[in-house]
């Protein structure tokens, strides 16, 4: 159900382009900003879906495009362009640690040819840009807040920290704003992740309501912040209504809380027993070869900085998140 808050309602009449705006977290932003009297912008490869028009009052518009297409931006960035959310990218570490210049074309080389296109035309609007937790590199110690230094050890944060530090370019010598989220570990209802090491706690969850075992690399005992999509969308939207405070910066978005993968997963495994009936088992088999060491990592979120900015919480729980992904894939499921 579509609840207006303090963060939503200050789009009303408000100019904003989603990229990526049919992908797993722009599909989210796009669908609680539908509700609201704006004017929205979907750039995607993807045609656009018709629940977006659910108990629409935004005007919707549609750009089938590939952000690697330079030109694109001269034709959607005009003077009347408010506030930019940037979702759209490659997001397999594997991939790009195997195709560094593909992964540079499509995470790094669309925001610099974004914001040389803003300073060419001259219209500077808002930018939030969605980048990941993993940027800062192997952590030990957590809580992890903006006081750590950034050691990326993949091709794909490498990139993604790039096109961070063009953006805080743009807020400090131009006349633009901008701020990036870095995600820890989103999950909850919405499409399934293309990437094969990405959305994991959906896709194990996906396979547990199959009856297929959950499997674990190794004992599972690494430490990591699951945070439900609904707090990641309210949080982007906290930023954009923020950039006043937020504007240069980047923050940790997370749930906060500490938990191993291994409990993480024993969690869907009982969850999915006493709600369906349906019985699977864990599976723990040794880490791939080629996994990357960022997979080696304990992460969790230290959200101080962000919620002083912006008054922002995360709200939901892990077993209540579970839960209700549960029930969004089941029932997918059972539609099928």
């Amino acid at each position: 159900m579509f609840q207006e808050t303090k963060f939503s309602s200050y789009y009303k009449g408000k100019n904003i382009l989603v990229t990526g705006g049919t992908g797993y977290i722009g599909c989210s932003v796009v669908s609680q900003l539908s509700r609201l009297p704006c004017n929205i912008i979907i750039l995607s490869k993807n045609s656009a879906k018709k629940y977006f028009l659910k108990n629409c009052k935004a005007k919707i518009s549609m750009c089938n495009a590939d952000i690697r297409n330079k030109k694109i931006w001269t034709k959607l960035l005009t003077d009347k362009l408010d506030i930019i959310f940037h979702f759209a990218a490659q997001t397999s570490a594997r991939y790009a640690n195997d195709n560094p210049s593909s992964d540079l074309a499509v995470n790094l080389l669309p925001v610099v040819n974004m914001i040389e296109a803003c300073q060419y035309l001259k219209v500077f609007p808002d930018i939030v840009f969605s980048g990941t937790a993993t940027e800062v590199g192997l952590t030990s110690k957590y809580p992890v807040n903006e006081t750590h230094m950034d050691k990326p050890t993949t091709v794909y944060d490498i990139n993604k920290l790039s096109a961070e530090k063009y953006l805080q370019y743009y807020s400090q010598e131009t006349k633009g704003r901008a701020v990036t989220l870095r995600l820890a570990n989103v999950y909850g209802p919405g499409m399934q992740s293309s990437s094969a090491d990405r959305g994991i706690l959906n896709a194990m969850i996906c396979r547990a309501l199959e009856g297929q075992s959950i499997t674990i690399y190794g004992e599972g005992k690494f430490v990591r912040d699951y945070i439900y999509i609904d707090d990641v969308r309210e949080a982007f939207l906290a930023a954009g209504a923020s950039m006043d405070t937020l504007k240069g910066k980047y923050y940790f978005i997370g749930s906060g809380r500490v938990c191993t993968i291994e409990k993480a997963f024993l969690k869907i495994k009982c969850i999915v027993k006493k709600k369906t009936g349906i019985i699977c088992s864990l599976a723990y088999i040794p880490t791939p070869v080629n996994s990357p060491m960022i997979e080696l990592r304990n992460f969790v979120a230290n959200t101080a900085g962000f919620r002083a900015g912006t008054s922002w919480r995360p709200h939901v729980r892990l077993e209540e998140g579970i839960e209700k992904t549960i029930d969004y894939f089941n029932k997918e499921r059972i539609q099928r």
